[in-house]
């Protein structure tokens, strides 16, 4: 790619070239972060589907509400329910009475062959009819609790607390219960509070962090979603996943994050970053001082004569409101963090105001210049890979 001329003689300018605010790069001890990529999912979720079969009569939620565990969502035409439940208390009622006429008959049978006034044979039969008096009994019990059951079911009700989808199914259709993918979908419920993150976690990262794991303190996690800058929610790891990938050479990892007001959406995407265990040594520079030239980042350095060189960087994470810097500066580099109001360039000279890494901006920031097509190109990060922040 062409690069830009020069920018105009130091002359035209008034002075001895562009005037730009530049600081030192920062060395110091921070405690490293690594970052990954993964998705949001829900503590608990639900496919809500029906245990019996009939018309709905009723919904009784708004698609998005939140409900409670026990909530009534739907409700189905309970007429043939109720119908047949009638049915099983009449039978079992007259189970019940034949049981108690066959206990009568038997106590009074027993009574009589130990006195010996009735035969063996007529011990026998009444004992036999108890028997099949108490079975018939034991039946109708069964098959009234399972129409109790039934009639239960005509009121489907949530299974979990969450925030509930869109119903599925409108009033006055049929729907069905069954397995192996028969039943129904009604609707679904998710968990809002707590949320997981789900990423995976490179070998030499998670090496790191296994003696860490073995102990009692949590390790922490922060997270962002993509519409915030930083990472504001903070969590702990939940799990580590029992085996590592061979074939991606990572493993998964599971954090666990409060969400009160709702803000972390099951199947978002989210930037996560786990804190190390020790303080190392970084190079620290503001944000303001990244240029970007399609995939690579850059800053313009201040070079011999105060000439401003083009040189690409390979960035680590946000660091005390500055950002990690892992290749491409030393200790002691001057960039430009700002200029005023002017267009700059590699090759142009500069008139350099000497202010602090982390001072606030006194002007737009400069434009991003086009890529030296001498320089060397900064690896990119993949997504989804673990770096030191």
């Amino acid at each position: 790619m062409a690069m830009h001329p020069p920018g105009p003689p130091a002359e035209m300018m008034g002075g001895g070239g562009v005037p730009v605010d530049v600081a030192e790069v920062q060395e110091k001890e921070v405690l490293m972060w690594h970052e990954f990529s993964g998705r949001l999912t829900a503590f608990e979720q639900a496919v809500v589907q029906p245990r019996v079969s009939g018309q709905v009569e009723t919904i009784h939620f708004k698609n998005g509400a939140m409900v409670k565990k026990g909530d009534i969502l739907y409700t189905l035409d309970q007429r043939p329910y109720r119908a047949e439940l009638e049915q099983h208390e009449a039978a079992y009622s007259s189970a019940e009475a034949s049981a108690k006429l066959a206990q009568t008959e038997f106590t009074r049978a027993e009574a009589l062959f130990k006195d010996k006034a009735v035969s063996q044979r007529e011990y026998d039969t009444r004992q036999n009819a108890l028997n099949v008096a108490a079975a018939g009994l034991k039946s109708a019990a069964a098959a009234l609790d399972r129409a109790k059951l039934d009639m239960e079911y005509t009121e489907v009700k949530a299974p979990i607390d969450g925030r509930v989808g869109r119903a599925e199914v409108t009033v006055g259709n049929m729907v069905q219960a069954g397995n192996m993918g028969m039943a129904t979908t009604l609707t679904t419920i998710v968990s809002e509070d707590p949320i997981y993150a789900d990423f995976e976690m490179d070998e030499v990262t998670y090496l790191q962090y296994a003696r860490q794991k073995e102990g009692e303190a949590p390790i922490p996690v922060k997270l962002g979603l993509s519409s915030e800058k930083d990472t504001p929610h903070e969590g702990r790891i939940e799990s580590f996943d029992n085996k590592l990938d061979a074939g991606s050479g990572t493993i998964r990892v599971r954090a666990v994050f409060d969400n009160p007001d709702g803000k972390l959406v099951p199947g978002l995407f989210a930037r996560i970053r786990i804190g190390g265990d020790a303080k190392e040594k970084a190079l620290l520079i503001n944000d303001r001082a990244v240029g970007t030239d399609q995939d690579k980042k850059f800053v313009l350095v201040l070079g011999e004569g105060n000439m401003l060189q083009y040189r690409p960087v390979r960035l680590g994470g946000p660091v005390e409101g500055l950002r990690v810097v892992t290749e491409g500066l030393q200790p002691g580099d001057k960039i430009v963090i700002s200029g005023l109001n002017m267009k700059v360039h590699p090759g142009m000279p500069a008139t350099p105001n000497m202010v602090p890494m982390d001072a606030p901006a006194s002007s737009p920031p400069a434009e991003a210049p086009p890529a030296d097509p001498s320089a060397a190109p900064a690896e990119t990060p993949k997504e989804g890979e673990g770096k030191s922040q």
